[in-house]
C-alpha cells in the first residue's frame, strides 16, 4: 500500500485515482486535524406508487450496509400486516424473528412473525407513515427497527435469517391476501 504525506499547506487540493464505484470518491480534509471527513454515501430511488401486492426494489449494490424504507400514508384494504422481506438472489420468506406493536394510546397490541420484518397495523385502512431502518449486523444477517405514525403508532424490530450472500433486494408486501390501496414507498441505501 502506498503512502501519501501532505505537509505545510493549509489549502489546495490533491486528486487520487480510485476504482470506479457508484457515488462520490471525494474526501475533504478537516481543518487542523489532518484527518479525512466522513463519507455518507446514499442513494434514494424513485418512490413506488400504484402497487397492489408488493413494491420491489432490486439491484441493490453489495457494499450497502444500511437501508431505510420510507412509507408515505401506506394502507391495506384489510387487516393484514405490512411485511418487509430481504434477500440475496431471491427473497427470504421465512426464518425472521420480528415483532411489532400498534395502538392509539399507551396500551398496544404486539404480534410476532417469521415471514418478514413486520409492521403491525391495527385495523382495516390504517395509514402508516414513517420509516424502517434495516442494518447489516454480520456479513449475511440484518436487523430492523421501525417507528411509524399515521392513524396510530407502529413500532417494532427484528432480525433476518442468514442470507446466502450480499443483500440485493427488498420487497414491501403484506401478510395475507389484502391489497395496498394508498400511499407510496421509497428506499434509501448507504
Amino acid at each position: 500500500m502506498a503512502s501519501l504525506v501532505l505537509s505545510g499547506d493549509t489549502s489546495g487540493s490533491i486528486t487520487v485515482s480510485a476504482p470506479a464505484v457508484a457515488g462520490s470518491n471525494t474526501q475533504t480534509l478537516v481543518a487542523a486535524t489532518d484527518t479525512l471527513a466522513p463519507i455518507i454515501r446514499g442513494t434514494a430511488l424513485t418512490a413506488v406508487t400504484n402497487f397492489t401486492t408488493s413494491a420491489d426494489f432490486t439491484s441493490i449494490p453489495p457494499w450497502v450496509k444500511r437501508i431505510t424504507v420510507m412509507f408515505n400514508a401506506i394502507s391495506l384494504s384489510g387487516t393484514d400486516f405490512i411485511l418487509v422481506q430481504i434477500g440475496s438472489g431471491s427473497l427470504s420468506t421465512s426464518g425472521y424473528t420480528s415483532s411489532g406493536s400498534s395502538g392509539t394510546s399507551a396500551v398496544a397490541s404486539t404480534t410476532g412473525r417469521t415471514d418478514g420484518f413486520m409492521i403491525r397495523t391495527a385495523a382495516n385502512g390504517d395509514s402508516v407513515t414513517g420509516e424502517m431502518v434495516i442494518q447489516n449486523i454480520t456479513s449475511t444477517i440484518w436487523v430492523s427497527n421501525h417507528t411509524c405514525g399515521g392513524s396510530g403508532f407502529f413500532i417494532g424490530g427484528g432480525i433476518s435469517p442468514s442470507l446466502s450472500g450480499a443483500l440485493d433486494r427488498v420487497s414491501v408486501t403484506r401478510s395475507g391476501t389484502n391489497t395496498f390501496d394508498a400511499g407510496s414507498i421509497n428506499l434509501l441505501w448507504e
